[in-house]
This record gives structure tokens, sequence and C-alpha cells, in this order.
């Protein structure tokens, strides 16, 4: 699920590579990796994961990956800032359609311009095509599959102290979903913008391997950089919580702790 710079910079010019520059686009108008389109993943927030919200939220991602061009023998690479959350997000939103040629450059554009790889200013347009792919429902999760398995999943909130604590407050309730145990997303990455290695990740996530997990956030981005993480470290059985905190605390009937 990772692609070093290296390995980019030599397949530039393959015309089944997609590169997408999920920053904002004054960012990506300053200056891209040549050939990338741009999408900005965080227009496409989801917070309504009841049985109709899910299916909209799968129409809506087909239709942005069909705009994308994404076809069966695509290889998609999504990049950011560094190993981030937006590009982490287009990742998992792939391997939920079941696309499994897909990567997030590692280290992002940072990286790539601390090398002094290709860069350009020209905007490229998109080559629509007609993707279908096939859900994967055991990536994701709503909010009734969080509280019915409450005592039997992991729950990994992957936002702030401060938000998990209840002291910054983003919905109408504040705190986390019970049980949860936070890591911070923050802590997935070095200081050069990379994933940190197996080794440092593996301290941090000291959760027995057979475990389910759900992640979580406030709008299941960072929690798809740290389900990209666990997938990293060999979890098999891990799920981003779609609504996250955005859902689950705007539900007075939902429980949750400070």
């Amino acid at each position: 699920m990772l692609i070093s710079t290296t390995e980019l910079d030599s397949i530039l010019n393959d015309s089944n590579v997609i590169i997408a520059d999920t920053r904002s686009f004054k960012e990506y108008s300053e200056g891209h990796i040549t050939g990338a389109v741009h999408l900005d993943l965080f227009a496409f927030h989801w917070i309504d994961t009841t049985k109709e919200g899910i299916e909209n939220f799968n129409k809506q991602t087909q239709n942005l990956l069909s705009f994308l061009g994404v076809t069966s023998e695509k290889k998609v690479i999504f990049y950011d800032s560094v190993s981030g959350m937006l590009a982490a997000r287009g990742v998992w939103m792939l391997m939920y359609f079941s696309h499994q040629n897909v990567s997030m450059l590692d280290g992002g554009i940072t990286k790539w311009k601390k090398e002094n790889l290709p860069l350009e200013t020209k905007s490229n347009g998109f080559k629509p095509s007609n993707f279908s792919g096939k859900i994967n429902p055991d990536i994701i999760s709503g909010f009734e599959y969080v509280r019915d398995n409450l005592k039997n999943v992991k729950i990994l909130d992957a936002r702030s102290t401060g938000e998990y604590d209840g002291n910054i407050v983003r919905a109408a309730q504040s705190g986390h979903i019970p049980n949860a145990i936070n890591i911070d997303w923050n802590q997935n990455i070095s200081e050069d913008g990379t994933f940190k290695n197996d080794e440092e990740l593996s301290k941090m996530y000291e959760i027995p391997k057979d475990s389910e997990i759900v992640t979580y956030c406030q709008g299941a981005y960072r929690a798809a950089n740290s389900f990209l993480v666990l997938k990293k470290l060999g979890f098999k059985n891990v799920r981003v919580y779609l609504g996250s905190w955005g859902e689950w605390g705007n539900k007075p009937e939902l429980p949750v702790e400070k």
C-alpha cells in the first residue's frame, strides 16, 4: 500500500498509472508531481451510516472514482504533503471497492521535493471511466455495528488527546466511544513525513494480532491513516468507522465516555 519516491519516479510516464494529489487546489497549483490530477478528498465528508446513508456513500464514491478514471487495469497512487490522512482516505476508498492496485506515496510531496524530483504547475484533466468495483463490507463500519459490538471489538480513537478526553468539543457531545483506546494518528509519522518503521509502530500498537479493530476520528480521515498502519503491521481484521465522531457525537442516544 506504500510506494517510494524512487519507485513512483520510475513509472511517471506509464499510461496505466493515475496519480492523485489530495491537497488543496492552491497547493496543487503551486506545484505538483508531473502528470498528477487534483482530487480534494476533504470535500467528501460523510457522517450518515444508516443503511441508506452507506448506500449513498457507495454511489458517491463510485461516481468519484469514475471521475478519477479508475479501471481494473490502472495503478492508482494518492499523495499528500506527507504520508497523511487524505492520501490514506483515498487508498482506503479504493480498497473498499476491492481495487488492490493502489498505494500512497510514502513521505508525500515533502519527500519528493527534497529529492528534487519532477514537478509542474499546469493542471491536468481527468480521463473519466465507468468504474464499478466490488464493495468489501469487511473494512467499513457504521454506527450500529460499533454500538452492538462495544464489548467485542477493540476501538481505536485516532484523534488528539484533547478530543478524546472531551476538552476539545467538535460535536453535540464531547469525549469518546466507550472502551476506545487513544493513539493519535500523528504518531504514525516520522519527522521526514514517511510512516515510522514496523518496529516503532508495533511498540505503539500493542494489540493482539487476532483482534478485530475499528478505527475512528472526527470524519474518518485520520482513522484511514491508522487503518493503513494496522494493515502494514499485519492486522487482518480492521474496519474504519465511516461516520466517526462527527456522527457518533451528534447522536444523543449513543453512549460516550470522558
